[in-house]
């Protein structure tokens, strides 16, 4: 029997959604057969339509006069959860945003059912903010009000490693120790799992979780160093202001680089009064064809652009020694070279406080690596060399399995929706 239930996994970059289909989970396509849907948005000014995933990124990249927004999930927890932005001079809800992007999920996998789904087991990370219950407990409460805004009536949560180690848990055909290594756009989550045939059948799994964890490090903290560190020089980030009165120069400030290296900050800077704030900068720089160049941007909402061709760059260099962030969008020509060394470099302390966190669920759990026999990895982060290194280091012994990068947690929360709502 079809269930009424779905598991949905929202994510910072891209997101999934899964339901048993009487006899095993089925992940539905959200976007021209496609399982996974890039967690982006896109408001056409000209039709007043919202597009969402590859189609939103269509039509920024088209040029298509409108707002542009990703990485929506990193708002959970901050001070932006109950903000509001502008699109098109109307005032809009950061949630009542992402709200609208899940019940697309939502209609697009009825739909493709041919029947409602009233009832969900929503993924959520092991933590939403690191080091403080409190906001973590208010960034899950306003996740559970845009889940029921998007028109489900029963809303239950699961972690999302959880949910994968459901999914490993198919395949097994004895008792094992997984080590379960979620890694997002967002947050990097781990879980060691007792997992077996036996298991499956069980209702009441807490016996068998003997440790999560997690940090709130992410493929998109990755894009805005990447960013910091190579790209916003070219728009004039650490050059120099002449001082309105007396003598010397001082350091331009740091805030519209960093805003325009945080994919869900991008948005906040097309503003008239930053844009008066940076053409003044104009007039005093000692460097004014770099402002210049940051006017432009912030003119024509270009930030997207640029962060598109950072993580564009950082994927490439998963399987390649160096590649080229482009810039042509901003400037004919502008292209900027990047080794992996050198992003390995940039993105070392993110990489250590990804494997102190993979540590700290072990000492946790109680047991040491020798114990864990497989290592199962899901999230689109564990494909970056560095991480990949410092995951299999952590539990050499471990046989490595390979999840479906965007899926297993999907399918994971389908099994966990069956079995919790029937």
């Amino acid at each position: 029997m079809t269930s009424s239930a779905i598991g949905v996994d929202f994510g910072t970059s891209n997101s999934t959604a899964a339901f048993f289909d009487g006899t095993d989970p089925v992940l539905t396509p959200l976007e021209d057969g496609k399982f996974d849907l890039p967690s982006t948005v896109f408001f056409d000014f000209e039709t007043g339509e919202r597009k969402y995933g590859r189609s939103a990124i269509d039509a920024y990249v088209g040029d298509g006069e409108g707002r542009f927004m990703r990485a929506l999930k990193s708002i959970l927890g901050t001070s932006l959860e109950d903000d509001f932005t502008y699109v098109a001079g109307k005032r809009v809800a950061f949630v009542d945003i992402i709200a609208g992007f899940v019940r697309s999920i939502r209609e697009t996998a009825e739909a493709f059912r041919g029947a409602p789904f009233d009832k969900v087991v929503a993924g959520r990370p092991v933590r939403f903010v690191d080091d403080d219950d409190t906001a973590d407990r208010r960034a899950q409460e306003t996740l559970e009000r845009i889940f029921r805004t998007a028109g489900f009536s029963d809303i239950s949560f699961q972690f999302e490693p959880i949910a994968a180690a459901l999914d490993y848990e198919r395949s097994v055909d004895g008792e094992e120790i997984a080590l379960i290594a979620d890694l997002g756009g967002g947050t990097s989550d781990f879980s060691v799992v007792r997992i077996s045939p036996a298991g499956r059948t069980r209702a009441d799994r807490s016996g068998d979780i003997l440790a999560t964890g997690g940090v709130h490090v992410g493929g998109t903290d990755l894009d805005r160093l990447v960013n910091l560190r190579k790209v916003m020089p070219e728009f004039g980030m650490d050059s120099r202001l002449r001082r309105d009165f007396g003598d010397g120069t001082i350091t331009i400030p740091r805030h519209v680089f960093v805003s325009l290296s945080t994919w869900q900050k991008i948005h906040l800077l097309y503003d008239p009064a930053l844009l008066r704030e940076v053409k003044d900068y104009l007039r005093l720089s000692t460097r004014p064809e770099l402002i210049e160049r940051l006017a432009h941007v912030l003119e024509e909402r270009l930030g997207h652009r640029i962060a598109l061709e950072v993580e564009r760059a950082k994927i490439e260099l998963t399987d390649v020694d160096k590649a080229g962030i482009s810039l042509a969008a901003i400037e004919r020509g502008l292209s900027i070279g990047i080794a992996r060394a050198e992003f390995e470099e940039i993105i070392a302390r993110e990489a250590d406080a990804i494997r102190n966190a993979l540590d700290a669920t072990l000492t946790n759990a109680g047991i040491g690596p020798e114990r864990i026999s497989a290592l199962f990895l899901t999230g689109g982060t564990t494909a970056i060399p560095v991480v990949r290194r410092a995951l299999l280091e952590a539990v050499p012994d471990a046989a490595v399995v390979e999840g479906d990068r965007f899926g297993s947690v999907g399918i994971g929360l389908a099994l966990e929706a069956k079995r919790h709502f029937g």
